[in-house]
């Protein structure tokens, strides 16, 4: 029969890549006795967080430890979920949330203050995903359910998917039609969030210069030229007579294709070094708050070709 010493030598290997975590069922998994269990924690190495979830006396504490220990003392289960699942996927929240767990099966243990606890009705999409080792929800079901909780956060956290290419839009657009129903909470924020993102792709070149000339004549701007060529390369817009470049951004510049990333990199810099200041406007704001966006031109022409302006602009 094995010693005690070699019993928490097992459960110390189990906390070590659990983030210095262990549960009665795992390590009852691994042949040690409930007796042995109690003994460990008896022994000072092992500290109870939850009735079933014991941590490694001196491991460093974080917010992966305290979700995975939520996540176990819940249930079989259960998973990260909401507002924890969001943060899990790399998606930045305050450090004052709570821990969310989805637990779509009746049966749970107690779980103290600070642990919030969701029985879905909607089933769909529940195969948990490890993150960082932690069972959680996958960023579409994240995405969701966040909105039921924190509706005014959907819109960067999609973003956050997005950029980190875990998720397409296309995939979100699918899951929105999977789980939309009466009285589905999220959806309204999911789709909101979809719509932003579909508003600030770039149009076809005819309603960009359209949308430009538009803004020029109305705020009183310098005249510039459409898809000029600087330094070698193509931009959207470039002040006449200086060395003012405009480019109205989409989502292609928001880093979701790291090659088109690493070419506007170099890009910047080429321009840099020739000596051309660049302005960025986005479609949206052209369409939405077209003075902000001429504001913007109007501040750097004032700084960089204050002769192009009339007395009163400069």
């Amino acid at each position: 029969m094995p010693s005690t010493g070699v019993k928490l030598e097992l459960l110390d290997a189990i906390a070590q890549r659990h983030h210095g975590l262990v549960n009665l069922e795992l390590a009852r998994s691994r042949g040690i006795s409930r007796s042995a269990w109690y003994r460990a924690i008896a022994s000072g190495q092992f500290e109870l967080a939850y009735p079933n979830v014991a941590r490694l006396w001196g491991s460093p504490a974080s917010f992966e430890q305290r979700a995975l220990a939520a996540v176990w003392a819940a249930g079989g289960d259960a998973m990260a979920s909401h507002r924890t699942s969001a943060a899990l996927w790399g998606v930045e929240r305050p450090a004052a949330d709570p821990i969310d767990v989805m637990l779509p099966s009746r049966a749970r243990h107690a779980l103290p203050k600070g642990v919030v606890i969701h029985r879905p009705s909607d089933m769909l999409d529940l195969r948990p995903i490890l993150r960082q080792r932690v069972p959680t929800t996958n960023p579409l079901r994240m995405l969701l359910d966040l909105g039921a909780v924190d509706p005014g956060s959907v819109d960067a956290a999609m973003v956050s998917v997005l950029s980190a290419r875990v998720a397409s839009p296309a995939a979100i657009r699918a899951a929105l039609f999977r789980h939309a129903r009466k009285g589905r909470h999220g959806i309204t924020a999911l789709r909101t969030a979809l719509e932003h993102w579909l508003d600030e792709e770039l149009p076809p070149d005819s309603q960009l210069e359209a949308a430009m000339a538009a803004v020029i004549e109305r705020f009183g701007l310098p005249p510039v030229q459409f898809h000029a060529i600087v330094a070698g390369f193509e931009v959207d817009f470039l002040v006449v007579g200086t060395r003012i470049v405009i480019e109205c951004d989409g989502w292609a510049t928001h880093g979701l294709d790291r090659d088109q990333f690493e070419f506007d990199c170099i890009r910047r810099a080429e321009l840099v070094a020739a000596g051309y200041v660049t302005v960025h406007v986005t479609w949206r704001q052209l369409q939405t708050d077209a003075a902000a966006a001429a504001q913007r031109v109007l501040n750097v022409v004032r700084r960089w070709a204050p002769h192009l302006l009339p007395a009163a602009q400069r």
